[in-house]
């Protein structure tokens, strides 16, 4: 059996996870769904989270590192996910996500033990909040508290491969100095956030703003955008992905306060999950994908169609959500989930197209 198929397990948990926390989610929203197995809507964000993404980057490590060991990542990310639909004692659910981010920080460790550089430090302790979030899920928290450290785990871990890509422009010693000082902030809102939980979002929110101005202004995909095909659909994903960061941080500045539940809360998170997360996913899955699964995945115009079914409901959602104009938030957030589902329909075509010849691009 090839070194690709082996990992389909890995991305079957992964992509399982997927489905079950837009089922999950759109249960959420009201919509009147059967429930499937544990898919009820509080296990949404750790199956979003925890499951899918933590699998998802898991996994992405593990195959760059070349070693066995790396593969605990994925496997008890998904392992976890699995026991929460499952519906066995949440301590074990729990258990196998926080061994999942063990294994994710040593990954980091060693990689920085062989190369000290910021992007992994980032990176590294991008991991260590993820495994910090599990932490307070498992002793109790609410899922608002936890929250803020899973999105800083996504943010940090993007942001560092996009602060590493961006050496290829020479940054200036002050512009590397303002990435720091804006994931500085940011982490010390989340430590803030522990005595006084407003205060903690708004801090971190400065410091997310900060971050997506920074991505914006030395980000190399203002150049890649000038190219035609893969390097300018990446690119769109990415600028657009970075505005959303900033959208997400000017909400946690401005309404920090309501961090808890509400329409302004749904906005916070999905302005980051989905707005940046989820396009830098679409962005990167054409590189990613082929790397993991050894197959081609060739460029096709139809992928701008799930990157704008996800904008334009991704607008409608927040929007509606700070209109508190209710029917909006819920056929944005249907509209969210069949941008995802586009996204998975229109990546399986293309790597069937690539499977019949050389090139299979548009």
């Amino acid at each position: 059996m090839s070194l690709a198929r082996r990992r389909l397990p890995f991305m079957a948990l992964a992509g399982l996870s997927l489905l079950a926390a837009l089922w999950a989610g759109m249960l959420r929203l009201g919509w009147s769904l059967p429930m499937l197995a544990s898919t009820v809507p509080p296990n949404h964000g750790p199956l979003m989270v925890t499951g899918f993404l933590g699998t998802l980057i898991g996994l992405e490590r593990a195959v760059a590192l070349k070693r066995r060991w790396p593969y605990g990542a994925p496997l008890f990310a998904g392992l976890g996910a699995l026991a929460l639909l499952a519906g066995l004692s949440v301590h074990v659910g729990h258990a196998l996500t926080a061994a999942g981010s063990l294994f994710l920080v040593a990954i980091f460790v060693l990689l920085y033990r062989q190369q000290p550089a910021a992007y992994l430090a980032t990176m590294g302790i991008g991991a260590l909040l993820l495994f910090v979030g599990t932490g307070l899920w498992h002793f109790g928290f609410a899922l608002y508290r936890v929250a803020p450290w899973w999105i800083g785990f996504l943010v940090l871990t993007i942001a560092g491969e996009r602060l590493e890509l961006s050496r290829l422009l020479r940054p200036s010693a002050w512009g590397r100095a303002g990435f720091l000082l804006a994931e500085g902030v940011f982490l010390l809102g989340l430590i803030v956030g522990f005595g006084a939980h407003a205060a903690g979002i708004r801090l971190s929110g400065l410091g997310l703003l900060a971050l997506s101005l920074w991505l914006l202004r030395h980000d190399i995909a203002w150049h890649t955008l000038r190219r035609e095909g893969r390097p300018r659909f990446m690119a769109v994903c990415l600028l657009s992905g970075h505005l959303w960061l900033g959208i997400g941080g000017l909400l946690w500045l401005l309404v920090g306060n309501e961090f808890a539940a509400g329409p302004y809360y749904d906005a916070m998170l999905h302005a980051i999950f989905l707005g940046f997360v989820f396009s830098m996913i679409f962005g990167h899955a054409p590189i990613i994908l082929p790397s993991i699964l050894g197959v081609a995945l060739p460029f096709r115009l139809a992928f701008y169609a799930h990157w704008a079914l996800l904008h334009v409901s991704l607008a409608l959602r927040v929007g509606s959500d700070l209109a508190l104009w209710l029917p909006g938030q819920r056929w944005g957030g249907l509209g969210n989930a069949l941008a995802i589902v586009l996204f998975l329909g229109n990546s399986v075509r293309a790597i069937v197209a690539g499977q019949g010849g050389p090139d299979g691009s548009d």
